[in-house]
C-alpha cells in the first residue's frame, strides 16, 4: 500500500515511518520540517517525501496514494494556546482541506491523528469511552473536534475516515519531544535531581508508547473496512491510566538518586480523565500496547544519557514552543509560521 504520512519529521511520524515500512507499505513523506532538526543522537533516515507546508499541499501530493496516515499538526495545548487562530488554520483547515484532496483522488482510508484531550474536564474516575461526551479546554482540543466534525461529513461509501485519539504520547524518538508529561520529567529528573511537578498531582493522564502508537496506526491501515470505517478509537491501554503523581513516582524509581517535587504552584488541571480502550482492541483483534510507564521512563533514561542530553537542548531544542520562538526571533519563519526563505 502507498502511504502518505504527514508529520513524517515529527516526533511521532519518525518513529511510525520505519513501522509502516517493516510491514511492507511503501511510505512517502510530507512535513513542513519545522521540527526536521529536532533530534537527539543519530540522524534518523526518512522515507523520501515533499516538504511542504501543510495550508500548501496540492493534488499532486496525494496523486497515487492509497490512504492518507495525517499526523502533521501544531502539536499540544500551550503551543496551541499562543497562536489559537494559527492553530485553526493548520490543525482544522488544512486538515480537512487535505482530506477533501485526498477524496477526490480516491484515496480510501484516511487515518487521521486525534487526541484522548477532546474529553477534556470529565469529572469522574470513571472510564471515557469513544461516546463520552467532548469537552475540549483548550484551542488544540477543540481543533481535533472539529476536523472529526467534518471528516465524518466527507465519508462515504469510498472514503473512510478513522479517528485515532491517541491517548500522551512518551517514550524515546529520534525526533525528541521534552514537553510532554513523561518525556519531561525523566529529564528533568537526570538534570536536576528533582522531578519537578508543577501542578498537584491529581489530574490523570492516559499515556501511550510512541511505538505502541506507530502499531496501532499500522494495524488500522489493513484493517476490514467494516470494523473502522467513520469510527472513533482510544489509543492506549488502562494499565497507564495514572495521575501525575503516580507517573512522578514511577520516574524516580527509574532515574536513581531522583526525589519527587510537587510544587502545586499551578493547582489542579481540569484536563483530566481515565480511558477505556477497549474498542479499538475488539476492531483489530490481536493488537494490545506493550509498554508501560516505568518501562517507558528506563527507555528514555537511557537514551537521555547515551545521548548526552544537555539542560540547553532539554529547555530548548527538544520544546516545540521555544524552537518556534527561535525561529521567529531568527526571522527564519514569518508570523504565520511559514519558512521565509
Amino acid at each position: 500500500m502507498r502511504v502518505l504520512l504527514t508529520g513524517h519529521q515529527g516526533y511521532l511520524g519518525t518513529v511510525m515511518a520505519p513501522v509502516l515500512a517493516a510491514a511492507g507499505h511503501e511510505v512517502v513523506g510530507l512535513d513542513a520540517g519545522l521540527f526536521a532538526d529536532c533530534v537527539l543522537g543519530p540522524s534518523p533516515v526518512d522515507p523520501p517525501g515533499h516538504r511542504v507546508d501543510l495550508r500548501d499541499v496540492t493534488a499532486e501530493h496525494v496523486a497515487g496514494v492509497d490512504a492518507v496516515i495525517h499526523l502533521a499538526a501544531l502539536s499540544n495545548d500551550p503551543l496551541g494556546s499562543l497562536a489559537p487562530e494559527l492553530t485553526y488554520d493548520i490543525n482544522h483547515h488544512a486538515s480537512v482541506r487535505l482530506a477533501r484532496l485526498a477524496r477526490d483522488a480516491g484515496v480510501r482510508r484516511f487515518l487521521y491523528a486525534s487526541t484522548c484531550s477532546v474529553y477534556g474536564a470529565v469529572g469522574s474516575s470513571d472510564l471515557v469511552t469513544e461516546d463520552a461526551p467532548l469537552r475540549p479546554v483548550t484551542p488544540y482540543a477543540e481543533s481535533k473536534v472539529r476536523v472529526e466534525d467534518d471528516l465524518h461529513a466527507l465519508s462515504d461509501g469510498d472514503f473512510s475516515p478513522v479517528f485515532m485519539r491517541n491517548a500522551t504520547a512518551f517514550g524515546h524518538s529520534p525526533r525528541l519531544r521534552a514537553d510532554i508529561v513523561l518525556n519531561n520529567l525523566v529529564g528533568h529528573a537526570l538534570l536536576s535531581g528533582e522531578v519537578l511537578v508543577l501542578s498537584d498531582g491529581t489530574p490523570w493522564r492516559p499515556l501511550v508508547h510512541a511505538a505502541d502508537i506507530a502499531r496501532a496506526f499500522t494495524a488500522a491501515l489493513t484493517a476490514p473496512r467494516e470494523a473502522v470505517h467513520d469510527r472513533a478509537f482510544n489509543i492506549g491501554s488502562e494499565t497507564n491510566n495514572v495521575t501525575v503523581a503516580e507517573i512522578a513516582e514511577q520516574v524516580a524509581e527509574a532515574v536513581s538518586g531522583s526525589k519527587v517535587v510537587i510544587t502545586g504552584e499551578t493547582g489542579a488541571d481540569p484536563r483530566s480523565y481515565r480511558v477505556d480502550f477497549s474498542r479499538f482492541r475488539a476492531a483489530v483483534p490481536g493488537f494490545d500496547c506493550e509498554w508501560t510507564v516505568k518501562q517507558g521512563a528506563l527507555e528514555l533514561a537511557d537514551a537521555y544519557r547515551k545521548h548526552g542530553l544537555t539542560r540547553e537542548d532539554f529547555e530548548q531544542r527538544f520544546t516545540r514552543l521555544a524552537v518556534l520562538r527561535a525561529a521567529s526571533d531568527a526571522g527564519a519563519v514569518d508570523d504565520t509560521l511559514r519558512w521565509r526563505r
